[in-house]
């Protein structure tokens, strides 16, 4: 069979894709009707994880996972968009690591909202502007993202979802290598390449911004100025890439939570976070965690930070297996919640590992 053959032949199923993608179209706007008409949350992230294992099982190949779940992100974006307008807040400017994990999540059909700090994203959706905010909570090697910590303490937004996003750190400017004078970037990403930098541009200045994508903004103005920052930062500010991955850790992986106002239900692989303080008493950490002992519930993280509002007193922010509504998940919260001075269910959501 000829080229021109093999042509006409994608032509013939172009026009069936596009068909079959308007009647999936069609069927999603009642869905959403459906929606609304119930005030159901539009993004399901329960029903997304659904799709894309689904989608898993079904291909045969050749082409791969990886690109049928971009194709599918991109589908998922223009029907939440057919179904309401969606506006997502993430840590901006453009271009920064929160932007590129919104994108991941909710694709480019959706209005992505740019705000100056993680409060504002906070901010925006608690009083509706926004559907959801995505920020960052930790990196692999920085560890958590404190300020997002302190934030969810005193919230009444819920997480209902995740994304994990490879960080790779990129050294860039308009300038040679050897001309380099100040290094710009964000702390967290400046802290991923420390010894990096250390190594490589040991009597370099290096200034934190507000944002990788401020010091792409920066670099491409300033004489003898570089960034860290990611390729697309480069893309877009003209920027000359000097070195690729940077980053001290091969495994960079940053974690972003998708905040809601409401809670999602359970899919049967889920975690949730919640957040506790403890009785001033020998043996108290211990005691609380003995129900989740009892109850055969997995712990996967468990962190601690000062209250700020008492000397030496802390919140426990805790991770692990299973939803609040899981009958022995909510037997051990019940029991959890007799022995705090304070505790908090931060959200239950789907486990994506991606």
């Amino acid at each position: 069979m000829d080229i021109q053959q093999l042509r006409k032949n994608i032509d013939v199923l172009d026009a069936t894709i596009v068909e079959l993608l308007n009647q999936r179209a069609q069927i999603t706007l009642g869905i959403g009707q459906q929606k609304l008409k119930n005030k159901a949350s539009i993004y399901a992230p329960a029903r997304e994880k659904q799709v894309l294992e689904r989608i898993k099982t079904l291909n045969k190949g050749p082409m791969t996972q990886e690109a049928f779940e971009a194709i599918y992100r991109e589908i998922m974006s223009a029907s939440l968009a057919l179904e309401k307008p969606l506006r997502i807040a993430y840590l901006g400017p453009e271009a920064t690591f929160s932007h590129l994990a919104a994108l991941k999540r909710f694709g480019s059909m959706v209005e992505h909202v740019s705000c100056e700090n993680v409060s504002e994203i906070f901010s925006k959706v608690e009083r509706g502007d926004c559907d959801h905010g995505v920020v960052p909570i930790e990196n692999s090697i920085e560890g958590v993202v404190t300020y997002t910590i302190d934030l969810l303490v005193d919230s009444e937004l819920k997480i209902c979802s995740q994304i994990l996003l490879d960080v790779s750190l990129n050294l860039m400017a308009n300038c040679s290598f050897n001309s380099i004078k100040q290094v710009y970037s964000h702390p967290q990403p400046l802290g991923q390449c420390r010894q990096w930098l250390l190594k490589n541009l040991p009597h370099v200045q290096i200034i934190a911004t507000a944002s990788t994508t401020k010091a792409a903004q920066i670099a491409s103005r300033k004489k003898n100025a570089a960034c860290v920052a990611s390729e697309i930062a480069a893309s877009l500010y003209g920027l000359h890439i000097l070195k690729k991955n940077i980053q001290d850790s091969s495994q960079n992986i940053t974690r972003f939570l998708v905040l809601s106002n409401s809670d999602v239900p359970p899919t049967g692989k889920d975690r949730t976070s919640l957040v506790f303080s403890i009785k001033d008493r020998v043996g108290a950490l211990h005691a609380m965690l003995t129900p989740f002992y009892k109850n055969k519930i997995n712990l996967t993280k468990i962190e601690s930070r000062p209250s700020k509002k008492k000397a030496w007193d802390y919140y426990f922010f805790v991770d692990f297996e299973g939803h609040q509504d899981d009958p022995h998940v909510n037997r051990a919260l019940k029991q959890l919640e007799g022995m705090c001075k304070f505790m908090k269910i931060l959200g239950s959501y789907p486990v994506i590992e991606s």
